[in-house]
């Protein structure tokens, strides 16, 4: 049988491309593998090095005829020209630092918003759902309260979807709560780092008034007792916003007595902190005691404290 010229050149073909393929793999093998694996003096092949990789590439290019062979071939010298040359990282850091970025208030939206109080009192529903959705795109930690003012309002749906989320963060507050003050009682006797946590994120959401009274309540007699705990292994770390956020808790609750407690803790602690002396001003008029107010009131005026514009405003009345 007599091959016509076309299948004879096809033939040679296949045969010049097998041929190159053992070639490749043999120099692969015997040359280059060993030759790079003993310029890393003996480090494990990698990737790119090793003798599958050759074989890997004599395969291709046995099943793919001289198209393996020229992929192969351009991909080679697009490294050269191309991917060789490393990667300047002069100018480039990387920390992890955390970037507060500062965004521009967006004037169009929030001039359209109005508070969730307004937009109750007119029940105007787009105006509320336009403040929730403001709200909750924000940190609802700081606004809880108002979301619950929320609960209240004659559209159904914004009703809905603050219980919803009210119920969510309320969830959440409670599951923290209890795995804190589980952690208190895996500490020793000098590790304080679970009490002052749980003192602060306590506080942090009490001070929304979002509980139930018999639920705030027992919350706050957790957050006293955590203080209680905390103060005796280092009444250092009590600091005089710790000190102030669980005496109004207290006051709030109508456990005066507790209050009056760590008020005078708070005034023998940090007897020149303003927050000593209003702590105990509101105590004292909530207890109606008019001569403890006003020796107070009396001793602030007298004080080198900075006073701010509230407690000014509070003199100037009782003056």
């Amino acid at each position: 049988m007599i091959m016509t010229r076309e299948e004879s050149l096809f033939l040679l073909i296949l045969f010049l491309n097998t041929a190159a393929a053992v070639v490749y793999f043999l120099y692969g093998l015997f040359i280059a593998a060993p030759l790079k694996t003993l310029k890393r003096e003996g480090e494990t092949e990698i990737l790119r090095d090793n003798r599958r990789t050759y074989l890997i590439r004599s395969v291709v290019i046995i099943l793919c005829p001289v198209i393996g062979i020229l992929f192969f071939l351009v991909s080679h010298l697009l490294y050269l020209t191309i991917f060789r040359f490393g990667v300047n990282l002069e100018d480039v850091t990387f920390k992890k630092d955390r970037v507060e970025t500062q965004v521009k208030a967006n004037e169009e939206i929030e001039r359209n918003v109005i508070p969730v109080e307004e937009a109750i009192a007119v029940n105007d529903k787009k105006s509320l759902r336009k403040a929730m959705m403001s709200i909750i795109r924000g940190e609802t930690e700081e606004s809880l309260s108002s979301i619950a003012l929320a609960l209240d309002a004659e559209d159904s749906e914004t009703a809905h979807y603050a219980a919803s989320v009210l119920s969510d963060k309320l969830n959440e507050f409670r599951m923290n709560v209890r795995k804190m003050y589980t952690k208190i009682w895996e500490e020793n006797s000098e590790q304080t780092e679970y009490e002052e946590k749980l003192i602060d994120y306590m506080n942090h959401t009490l001070k929304e008034k979002v509980f139930t009274e018999l639920e705030q309540s027992g919350f706050v007699r957790m957050m006293e007792e955590t203080a209680e705990i905390l103060y005796s292994k280092n009444a250092a770390v009590m600091t005089g916003e710790r000190y102030e956020g669980l005496c109004l808790r207290l006051m709030e609750i109508g456990e005066f007595e507790s209050a009056r407690k760590w008020c005078m803790r708070l005034a023998e602690q940090f007897p020149e902190e303003l927050c000593a002396y209003t702590c105990r001003l509101k105590l004292y008029f909530l207890l109606k005691d008019r001569e403890a107010f006003f020796e107070t009131l009396n001793a602030l005026k007298k004080s080198d404290v900075v006073i701010d514009s509230e407690t000014l405003e509070m003199i100037r009345i009782f003056s």
